[in-house]
């Protein structure tokens, strides 16, 4: 009797069959012995598996590499259990909460109890997480009881995992083994330790069990790993331009933004040069917004407790945000305000609509305020107070389409003009097995869904489709950009509404003479301004575009002889709108210059005897020196051209 087959679909759309329980590293080494000793992990049906792990029925498999972020992910969770063994080898008792893969690395929470433990003990745990990776030990999963699974972990005395286990059912759990180490883990992992060859453990910081501030706080080890020593050494030094980078450094450095404990954790206070910067950002959001026939509107920074209600954020962020605000009047609750939308949708309600007034554009610079634990505050990426670049599209759905496409020309718009060139755009849909989760119609979602994969489409956008990241009232797309030093950024946002339309009754009469829900879109090219900033000044190391740069030029008089002339030149630049500064202080001219170099100033204009008797300036650009001697009107020309260069108008 022949054995039972199974047929495998490979990326490439080819089909092979194998035996049943053939694994995903079986087909890699029918394919080649050099492909099978890469394969870290399969994409099985859509889901990561072990590469060997059994198939028993027909399946799509892909095969997942370093090359592949599955594959990385699962290098990365194989890391953090390898280290988890190189701590309990080291620190006998100590106990383990959660260690996933993240972004860039891993992580353990780790209970030391009495045991001292700081940074300086990483070296010595990077030692012995090597020593245990030459060991080539596999990773085994193991079905267990739940029972079984209990067993274990009170003879181990843990009662992390034990809170861990009680919100799982029996038949669902496994282990996973390597060495002398046993971890409660769903997996998936590489197929041995020998895999990691290159390990860097990277910060220590404290996190509470279960992100509960009232839990007990834990030893957050952080570490990253890699198939080379080469690729670590790459990374670290990515690391180290990343600090020089660093918004909160530069921001400090070149006099943007500060924080006060007084004013409150994670609530940032724009200085004057700041605030210029996002100035100039707003107002070339504004203008670029007037031209696509928005609408600008102002709402409120607080809201009737009732609008939250009804908008169902209240609902989503009540309990976790920050708390009613009551007035003398008994029962009246006012809320800092989450969400723009709401108010949006109040507006649009404001008085009866047509077809023929379809689209409306609404567009706000929005602040809205979230609570967020004080330990996961970061600069100006993480607060809880920001201000959104909100709009919201009201339209009929054979509109969508075409107002996707505007909305995707405003933000390729603003990418081209600030320096943004490696991005894709994530097409985010419903799960087509779970459409309970969802609201709206087939037949809305389907137009919806499909309007976004043309607009992506016409726009030549490079995209990956995501299955089940939509959210629930909608289908999204979301710009993800890559940094100057390859980090990824969500940076723009599109999404579609069906729910805030209804929720609120937003109506229009139709062509028919009927009442018709309209559709929603959700748009904001920065995000959030806060967390824009923040990219760009890590992207650009504080060297914006010229166009965006606060102080454009910094006037330097030789002596203060000239103090004088070098005022009226500011005054003329200053009626051009190129903003700048006179160095008055009683510095050498080469000193004057390395602090504007330092300051990042893109121009200095040297003024001294020659200049003012000739009613001239002598040009220097940061980074490149010395440009030549220009009238005044001949340097206003010759700025405006660079300006305009720096915003992409070539």
């Amino acid at each position: 009797m022949s054995q039972e087959q199974v047929k495998i679909t490979l990326p490439d759309g080819s089909i092979r069959e194998y035996a049943k329980g053939v694994s995903a590293m079986d087909v890699a080494l029918s394919i080649s012995e050099g492909l099978a000793r890469n394969v870290l992990a399969a994409e099985v049906n859509g889901e990561v598996w072990d590469a060997n792990r059994a198939i028993n029925q027909d399946s799509e498999v892909k095969l997942l590499t370093w090359n592949d972020e599955g594959g990385k992910s699962t290098f990365w969770h194989s890391s953090a259990h390898l280290m988890a063994e190189a701590l309990e080898a080291l620190y006998p008792g100590v106990k383990l909460g959660i260690g996933p893969s993240i972004e860039h690395g891993y992580y353990y929470d780790v209970d030391f109890g009495d045991q001292a433990f700081d940074a300086a003990n990483l070296e010595g745990i990077e030692k012995k997480m090597l020593e245990l990776a030459r060991e080539k030990n596999v990773y085994v999963r193991k079905d267990i009881s739940k029972d079984e699974a209990v067993s274990y972990f009170k003879e181990k005395d843990d009662e992390y995992k034990l809170e861990l286990l009680e919100g799982l059912d029996d038949g669902t759990i496994t282990f996973y083994e390597q060495g002398n180490f046993t971890d409660l883990c769903r997996g998936p992992h590489i197929p041995h330790t020998g895999f990691i060859k290159a390990i860097k453990l990277l910060s220590v910081a404290g996190a509470y069990w279960r992100g509960d501030e009232k839990r007990k706080q834990l030893t957050r080890i952080y570490g990253i790993t890699f198939p080379k020593q080469k690729e670590l050494t790459e990374y670290l030094h990515m690391l180290e331009e990343a600090k020089k980078r660093d918004h909160r450094k530069l921001g400090k450095e070149l006099e943007l933004f500060t924080f006060s404990e007084k004013v409150g954790m994670g609530l940032p206070l724009w200085l004057p040069k700041g605030a210029k910067l996002r100035e100039r950002l707003e107002s070339f959001m504004r203008k670029a917004q007037v031209r696509a026939g928005y609408e600008p509107v102002i709402t409120p920074h607080i809201g009737h407790k009732n609008l939250y209600v009804t908008s169902g954020h209240y609902e989503k962020y009540g309990a976790d945000s920050f708390q009613p605000i009551h007035t003398p009047h008994d029962g009246e609750e006012f809320l800092l305000k989450p969400m723009n939308c709401p108010h949006h949708c109040e507006i649009y309600k404001s008085k009866p609509r047509s077809y023929k007034d379809l689209p409306v554009r609404y567009a706000e610079f929005g602040t809205v305020y979230r609570y967020e634990q004080s330990g996961e505050l970061h600069g100006l990426t993480r607060v809880r107070g920001f201000t959104q670049d909100d709009a919201h599209i009201f339209c009929m759905e054979d509109q969508v389409k075409e107002e996707f496409i505007k909305v995707i020309d405003l933000v390729l718009y603003v990418f081209d003009s600030l320096g943004f060139e490696d991005f894709t755009a994530q097409i985010s849909l419903r799960d087509p097995e779970d459409k309970e989760k969802y609201i709206g119609s087939d037949e809305g979602w389907a137009k919806a869904e499909r309007a976004i994969i043309e607009a992506s489409a016409e726009k030549g956008l490079n995209t990956v489709t995501v299955l089940g990241e939509a959210a629930f009232y909608g289908p999204k797309l979301d710009f993800m950009v890559k940094d100057a030093l390859g980090r990824k950024w969500q940076l723009g946002t599109i999404q579609v509404d069906y729910n805030l339309p209804e929720r609120f009754e937003l109506e229009y009469t139709g062509s028919d003479n009927q009442k018709h829900r309209p559709v929603m879109l959700h748009r904001a090219p920065f995000g959030s301004m806060e967390r824009f900033v923040a990219v760009l000044i890590e992207h650009c190391a504080g060297e914006f575009p010229l166009w965006l740069t606060p102080d454009q030029v910094a006037i330097l008089p030789i002596s203060e002889k000239y103090a004088d002339y070098a005022q009226d030149v500011n005054k003329v630049l200053e009626s051009e709108d190129i903003t700048g500064f006179v160095d008055h202080r009683d510095e050498k001219i080469g000193r004057k210059i390395r602090d504007a170099e330092v300051k990042k100033i893109p121009i200095m204009l040297i003024v001294g005897e020659k200049e003012a008797e000739e009613k001239t300036v002598s040009v220097r650009r940061h980074g490149h020196g010395d440009v030549g001697s220009f009238k005044i009107d001949d340097f206003i020309a010759y700025f405006a051209k660079e300006k305009a260069v720096s915003m992409g108008q070539h």
